[in-house]
């Protein structure tokens, strides 16, 4: 017998193992380390068969078994395979990751991790009093008691504090907990739901009712109460023994999704997110495919977690373009989630108040039930919408004057003001003003942003970062000044103009780490008067009551965007940092700094909602034949020298074209430099292709995924292939 293995390699296909004398039959799904040319690599076995084509004296026996039992089962190698087939990514680097990171890494059996008690003679009083850590973790061990070292690390308690209790004799090695499945009545609701409204109660009902692989859209407006439809709908499938899985687009969710779900229901919740350590994901992993983790709420990586025993698939702000992967294994998580809800014949629930096109087409063609809630939950009334032209108004640092003295008026009254700009910085670039010359990126076909907090000039694009210049590099002249706004500015003339109000800056800058974003929203939500200015972040999901004012400042960005995208993902953008407004007893109004206060977009969504502009943008797509009516992917390639990436694409074109009839090839566009040729060093290209039906591109893109990898070029090119891309650039 032989073993076939998955290898974590650039190449589409698996290798031949022989198994070494003395070792046991291996199964499916366990890990090998094997030698793969003058590297030792980890794998998973994907199949077992007594034939190879490779000779007696060429086939190598794998080096070590590293897994008695499998860690991945024949349910995720199915959508694995499925995965790599569609997005068209070599088969053993996507079957990886179906592992999490510390199975990829350790080339070693995996060891039971170290739990920890109090020892009999633990005595908290024995402690230093200014030994605070060290008290704070003697109670959590003593609470949680047998506790693994890796959860004490979640809870953010170092080695040394950890040592110290060891040292003093108030902690103790000790087994590890059984492993058990919580018992059914474990997963009740601990506590009552709220009250729901006639639709709400209605979509409730309908999930409830769902058997077998059912996707259910729930079209809820924000603060409708979408999140605690998902808690009432997920109590039948708990009461029932079953698992569920609740994806979601930012790590910045999570905890507060955790944190209601855990209120709610007395099991054992796992969440999973790029905040953990390896450790932390791994043992996390372990709970959810031992079946102790009932309820799962992850990011799009989730998406391939082992369950023993899934039940229901949730996907909030489905629409979110978060759950596409941009780079490597491109793959989008809320369509494998349709995937293996299919394959599990299992309902998945997608919510969203500005849904994708795509997702509404499916409605259309009955592939979807649709619900919806039009309602907010509870007291609260939707926010009003007011257009601002700004056309000749002189601006104050980017805010006309009328938004300031909005602004003053609800401080005043003692509500919260959110003020949105998508641009991190302190302004978009930096001018000379006698030769108007920007400071352009040396590596990129971008222009370098101007950092005060800490001063610096950054490339959002490459993170290349230098000295804020004193003199012009074209004219030599010492006239520099900031052109734009960003957070940053906003932040500080809105602190010098409400010196007695609390500023709080919300973007990928300020808020480093997990901790800092969650420290930052609990100050939010204690209720007292601030000004939130911040990026996208604040528009997903987040539940601000006391926020009566959400000011758009750059509404104009996306309107003439040239991504087939781009009107879509602004009206969803809109929509969503507007649904921060009012979503308590206090009235909320959203206004929007505009030049083209005539604008159909922007009046279609201020005066008729989401649903309507949706509906009419599907009408342009299918005149124009463009997705959802037809179906993309691009061939983007990358080089160190320019028109290396176009040639070689022009080659691949060349040799489609050569090979197959017009009639056998989708729409192809192209080669062409990107929008932003220049990226990091790079130089890049891309091959766009449009069809009408999905196996038209599949078949093509096969044959330009084998043509690629032969080719002899390739060498000095890299290239990806990008099915259902969701921006064409």
């Amino acid at each position: 017998m032989i073993v076939r293995v998955a290898l974590p390699v650039p190449l589409n296909r698996l290798f031949d193992y022989a198994i070494p004398q003395g070792v046991a039959m291996p199964s499916v799904g366990a890990r090998v380390l094997v030698e793969f040319g003058q590297r030792h690599l980890i794998g998973i076995i994907h199949s077992l068969s007594d034939q190879t084509d490779v000779p007696s004296n060429k086939l190598k026996p794998f080096e070590a078994l590293l897994d008695k039992e499998p860690l991945v089962d024949s349910e995720q190698i199915k959508l694995g395979e499925w995965a790599a087939s569609y997005y068209k990514y070599p088969l053993g680097d996507a079957l990886i990751h179906l592992l999490p990171n510390l199975a990829r890494k350790e080339q070693q059996p995996f060891s039971e991790p170290d739990y920890w008690q109090l020892t009999n003679a633990a005595d908290i009083e024995s402690l230093p009093k200014r030994a605070v850590k060290q008290r704070a973790l003697f109670t959590l061990i003593g609470a949680q008691q047998p506790i693994s070292t890796s959860a004490i690390r979640e809870a953010e308690f170092t080695a040394q504090v950890q040592k110290a209790l060891i040292d003093t004799e108030q902690i103790e090695q000790c087994k590890a907990p059984s492993l058990a499945i919580p018992p059914i009545d474990s997963v009740q609701p601990s506590c009552a739901g709220l009250v729901l409204n006639d639709e709400q109660q209605r979509a409730v009902d309908r999930i409830k009712q769902s058997e077998g692989f059912d996707p259910i859209l729930l079209v809820g407006v924000t603060g409708s109460g979408k999140t605690e439809v998902y808690l009432q709908s997920i109590e039948q499938a708990l009461a029932d023994g079953k698992q569920v899985l609740i994806l979601v687009p930012e790590i910045g969710l999570t905890p507060q999704l955790v944190e209601r779900f855990t209120a709610r229901f007395n099991t054992n919740i796992a969440s999973l997110h790029s905040g953990l350590t390896d450790r932390m994901r791994f043992d996390a992993w372990q709970s959810i495919r031992t079946g102790q983790s009932r309820i799962v709420i992850g990011t799009r990586s989730a998406i391939f977690i082992p369950f023993s025993n899934l039940g229901m698939i949730v996907i909030d702000e489905e629409h979110d373009a978060s759950f596409k992967q941009q780079e490597g294994f491109r793959y989008h998580a809320r369509d494998l989630a349709l995937v293996r809800a299919k394959q599990l014949n299992i309902p998945v629930i997608m919510g969203s108040a500005t849904p994708a096109l795509e997702s509404l087409l499916n409605v259309q063609q009955g592939r979807f039930q649709e619900l919806q809630l039009t309602q907010r939950a509870g007291q609260a009334a939707a926010p009003t919408f007011e257009l601002l032209d700004i056309k000749g108004v002189e601006l104050d640092t980017g805010l006309a004057p009328d938004i300031i003295s909005r602004i003053d008026d609800h401080i005043t009254l003692g509500n919260q003001v959110l003020v949105f700009i998508n641009r991190r910085g302190f302004a978009p670039t930096l001018t000379c003003q006698d030769c108007g010359s920007t400071i352009d990126c040396t590596r990129c076909d971008a222009r370098m942003t101007l950092h005060r907090k800490p001063p610096k000039l950054h490339c959002h694009h490459c993170d290349r970062q230098t000295p804020i210049p004193r003199h012009c590099q074209n004219c030599g002249s010492d006239q520099l000044r900031p052109a734009g706004s960003g957070t940053e500015r906003i932040e500080q003339r809105l602190s010098e103009r409400f010196s007695n109000t609390n500023i709080k800056r919300v973007d990928r800058d300020s808020t480093h780490s997990r901790q800092a974003f969650e420290t930052l929203m609990n100050e939010v939500n204690s209720g007292d008067p601030c000004i939130l200015v911040g990026t996208q972040m604040l528009a997903k999901g987040h539940h601000f009551p006391n926020v009566t004012l959400v000011v758009i400042v750059n509404t104009d960005a996306g309107l003439f965007s040239a991504d087939v995208r781009g009107m879509e993902r602004t009206a969803q953008l809109i929509m969503q940092v507007a649904g921060r407004a009012g979503r308590a007893e206090r009235p909320g109004e959203v206004v929007l700094q505009t030049q083209h206060a005539d604008h159909p977009l922007l009046n279609t969504l201020v005066t008729s909602g989401y649903l309507t502009f949706a509906h009419q943008e599907l009408v342009s797509r299918k005149q124009a034949q463009l997705p959802p009516y037809a179906y993309q992917a691009i061939i983007r390639a990358e080089a160190k020298n320019q028109g290396w990436a176009e040639a070689q694409l022009t080659r691949l074109r060349g040799a489609l074209e050569s090979t197959y009839s017009q009639a056998q090839l989708p729409m192809i566009s192209g080669p062409f430099p990107s929008f932003m040729e220049k990226r990091a060093g790079m130089f890049r290209a891309q091959l766009m292709f449009t069809g009408d039906s999905r196996t038209s591109i599949q078949g093509t893109l096969k044959a330009a995924q084998n043509w690629l990898e032969k080719d002899k070029e390739s060498s000095r090119v890299r290239w990806n292939i990008d099915i259902d891309p969701v921006d064409s650039f």
